[in-house]
């Protein structure tokens, strides 16, 4: 009976020395793919087209364009409608219907009583620009007896470059009075430093007697009107917006109030109520002008 033999049990060294045969089997496999797997890559990449990455720049800033202002078309309406008032259908060439005809070719002329009177003057008080290039221009036509406002609709372009009237005016009430804004100028300034250098530069500025730069900052330049048509100029009241201008004394330099000096200002003509708007500032102990900006608009 043949003899069966029997496998040993592995031993520890015989697990590893396994284990070793099997890492160096695997790494062989490994190379040779990779050795394998070389040329056919590189063989690959030189059969494909080259791909160029071009960097995109970055975007430019969008410009936006400050938005141009309209052409207002007050002068062309006050025109039109002074030719269209003095014209006469019943004589079409005559100069005032021709130049009406021009400015509105599709708006018909009034017929005139023979005692009708043209308008002494006209101009223009008030444009609403609507959409489209359109407009409504508000026409004062000052006549011996009163005034007649006019609504005239015109189309202008955006240049101004291109105006007709699109249709007859539309005689309507005159616009409406505002309520005005507060004053300012809250703080009553006495007789003092301030006001005698208001007075004085006033004088000079109207009347022509005297240097009007002796009154003036630094870098500040204004010029007397010219020809002088005032002979004698009282300031009335002084009044500021800040309370240094009602300081009995001059303050440290660089001190800056606003004023508002309504005068009484003597003409060969008569005497007119006279209202101005000045900003001044203190320097080595004495004020001094250094603006002049009346109707409304004096300086921040």
């Amino acid at each position: 009976m043949p003899s069966t033999t029997e496998k040993a049990p592995p031993t520890a060294a015989g697990v590893e020395l396994a284990r070793t045969r099997r890492t160096v089997r695997l790494g062989r496999a490994g190379v040779w793919a990779c050795l394998m797997a070389g040329p056919a890559a590189l063989a690959l990449a030189l059969t494909q087209p080259a791909t160029t990455v071009v960097a995109q720049a970055a975007p430019a800033p969008a410009r936006t364009a400050a938005a141009a202002p309209l052409a207002d078309p007050s002068g062309y309406a006050a025109e039109f409608v002074d030719a269209w008032l003095r014209a006469d259908a019943d004589h079409p060439d005559s100069h005032d219907a021709v130049r009406a005809l021009r400015m509105g070719p599709d708006v018909a002329l009034p017929e005139p009583a023979e005692s009708a009177k043209a308008p002494r003057t006209v101009s223009a008080v008030r444009s609403v620009p609507r959409t489209g290039g359109r407009w409504s221009v508000t026409v004062a036509a000052q006549y011996a007896d009163g005034v007649r406002y006019f609504a005239v609709p015109v189309t202008s372009s955006a240049s101004g470059d291109a105006v007709t009237v699109a249709g007859a005016p539309a005689l309507v009430a005159a616009p409406g009075a505002a309520k005005a804004a507060p004053s300012a100028y809250r703080v009553d300034v006495p007789d003092g430093p301030l006001a005698d250098t208001v007075g004085d530069f006033l004088t000079a500025y109207l009347t022509g007697s005297g240097d009007v730069d002796r009154y003036l900052s630094p870098r500040t330049a204004l010029s007397a009107v010219s020809p002088a048509v005032a002979e004698e100029v009282d300031v009335d009241v002084v009044s500021a917006r800040e309370e240094a201008a009602a300081a009995e004394s001059v303050p440290a330099d660089r001190v800056r109030v606003h004023v508002q000096a309504g005068t009484r200002t003597l003409t060969n003509a008569g005497v007119w109520p006279l209202s101005y708007e000045l900003t001044l500032t203190a320097r080595g102990g004495r004020w001094e002008i250094t603006a002049l900006t009346s109707g409304g608009g004096a300086a921040k």
